[in-house]
C-alpha cells in the first residue's frame, strides 16, 4: 500500500511538473532591420540568452503610416485587455508614432498615426516610443523622446545636427482617447531611449544620456514612485566604454538583464545585475539574429510561440 501512495506521488509530481513546463513563458524580441522600412521583426529565446530569428527573419508587418512609412525601434506590450498593444518611430523628422493591436501577433489591427507632438510647432520629430502599464490607476503611458527648437538651451549643442532631447508623455485607458502631451523626465541633459519597468512599488526608468559635448552615449537609471514621476536625478553610467542606445530589460528570477545596441560597433550588449547597483557584462554569452536593432522584450506563452513558428 505505501508503495502504491509512493508511485502516486511520483506520477502527480511528473504530472504536475509538465504541466508547468507546458505553460512555461517563452521570450520574445521585437525589433527592427535597416532602417526600418520592411516593418517588425520578431525574435524567441528560452532562456533570454540565444535568440532565434521567427518566420525566417521576414517582416510581421509593413509599415503604412506616415510620409516616410517606416517601423522603427518597435515597443510591444501585453494589455491588461489581453491584447498586444505596438508603438514605433515612423519617421526620423514626424510629429506623432504609429501605434497598432493584436491578439496573435499575426494579425493586426489597422495601423493608427498619432500626432502627439502636432501642437508643438518647433517639435523635430518623436524618436523611440514604449508604452509601460500602471496596474494600480489602470492606466497606459506612452512616451518618447523629442527636440524642440529653443528649449533647454543650457544643454544645447551644435553636434549631431543640434539635436537635444527631453523625454514627453501621453496616457490612455483605451487606445482611444488620449490625455496631453507633457513633459514626463528632463534630466539636465540630452535624453533618449527611456524604457521603464515596475519594481514592487518603485518605477525604474533606463534611459539613454544622448551628451555628445563630452560625449556620454551611456545608460544610466532614475526612479518615481509614480508611474508619470517626478523621477529622480539618473544615476552613474551602467554600461562600458562604448557607446549605447536602445535598452530593453527583463528580470530572470532576481536577476535584472539589459540588453542594449552598441550601434558604433554594429553589435548588441548585455549586462546583468541582481541589485541594479553592480552590473556584469555577459555580451559574450548572448547570440541574436544579425542585424536586430533596438527593439523589445516580452513574454509570451508557448502556445502563441507555436503559432509564430508556423508562419
Amino acid at each position: 500500500m505505501k508503495k502504491l501512495i509512493y508511485l502516486s506521488i511520483i506520477l502527480l509530481s511528473f504530472f504536475f511538473n509538465a504541466q508547468a513546463q507546458s505553460k512555461k513563458d517563452v521570450y520574445l524580441f521585437a525589433y527592427f532591420k535597416g532602417n526600418g522600412e520592411d516593418g517588425l521583426h520578431l525574435a524567441y529565446s528560452n532562456d533570454a540568452y540565444k535568440w532565434t530569428a521567427l518566420k525566417n527573419d521576414q517582416s510581421f508587418l509593413t509599415p503604412k503610416v506616415s510620409k516616410d512609412k517606416l517601423m522603427r525601434d518597435p515597443c510591444i506590450i501585453r494589455g491588461a485587455d489581453g491584447l498586444f498593444h505596438m508603438v514605433w518611430t515612423v519617421s526620423w523628422k514626424d510629429k506623432g508614432i504609429g501605434y497598432a493591436s493584436s491578439k496573435d501577433l499575426i494579425n493586426w489591427s489597422e495601423q493608427q498615426f498619432l500626432p502627439v507632438m502636432a501642437k508643438e510647432d518647433s517639435a523635430r520629430n518623436t524618436w523611440a516610443p514604449e508604452i509601460t502599464y500602471d496596474s494600480h490607476t489602470k492606466t497606459y503611458m506612452i512616451y518618447w523622446a523629442t527636440t524642440i527648437t529653443g528649449k533647454f538651451n543650457e544643454t544645447a549643442s551644435t553636434e549631431e545636427s543640434g539635436y537635444n532631447h527631453r523625454m514627453y508623455y501621453v496616457t490612455t485607458k483605451d487606445f482611444k482617447t488620449y490625455s496631453e502631451t507633457k513633459l514626463l523626465y528632463d534630466p539636465g541633459f540630452n535624453v533618449i531611449d527611456a524604457t521603464i519597468v515596475k519594481n514592487g512599488k518603485q518605477f525604474i526608468m533606463f534611459l539613454k544620456d544622448e551628451t555628445r559635448e563630452p560625449a556620454q552615449k551611456n545608460i544610466k537609471i532614475a526612479y518615481a514612485d509614480q508611474l508619470v514621476g517626478p523621477y529622480s536625478k539618473a544615476g552613474n553610467p551602467i554600461t562600458g566604454n562604448y557607446w549605447a542606445e536602445g535598452p530593453t530589460t527583463l528580470k530572470i528570477d532576481n536577476n535584472w538583464m539589459v540588453y542594449f545596441d552598441k550601434y558604433r560597433d554594429h553589435k548588441y550588449g548585455a549586462i546583468q545585475s541582481a541589485d541594479l547597483k553592480n552590473w556584469t557584462d555577459v555580451s559574450d554569452k548572448i547570440s541574436l539574429p544579425k542585424g536586430l536593432r533596438h527593439g523589445t522584450i516580452l513574454k509570451i506563452k508557448e502556445k502563441e510561440l507555436e503559432i509564430l513558428l508556423k508562419q
